[in-house]
């Protein structure tokens, strides 16, 4: 298993990133990519139409969102977890993100899926 740290300063607020992260209608929007669920702590989800699925583990408002998450094409029952931690910056969002425990050979394309799908889509809010 292997693991991803990465750092991004967003323009938006702690709370439009965290409702972008658990809110799946917000997250469709925001990414273009179908998502359903419940934005709810233990609740599941599925992103990017099913490619993702996991369930919210830790929901702190604004703060911290932990999820335990894999796709579709990974061996079953292999989760891996997601760590947001959102900091306020000035009038933005430092997202401090963590994601551990994924298949190795998975690493190079979720660190540039991470920068794809999420972070480059949530620099377009503010």
């Amino acid at each position: 298993m292997s693991n991803i740290h990465q750092e991004v300063n967003l323009k938006c607020s702690p709370t439009h990133v965290y409702a972008a992260l658990v809110d799946t209608e917000k997250f469709a929007e925001i990414t273009g990519a179908p998502a359903s669920g419940d934005g709810a702590d233990g609740a599941s989800f599925s992103a990017f139409g099913g490619y993702v699925v996991g369930r919210n583990i830790e929901l702190v408002s604004g703060k911290r969102v932990v999820q335990a998450w894999r796709a579709k094409t990974w061996p079953e029952g292999v989760y891996s977890i997601a760590r947001f931690e959102l900091h306020p910056a000035g009038s933005g969002t430092k997202v401090v993100f963590d994601h551990d425990a994924f298949p190795a050979d998975m690493k190079d394309h979720l660190a540039a899926g991470w920068q794809s799908n999420y972070w480059d889509n949530l620099a377009k809010i503010g």
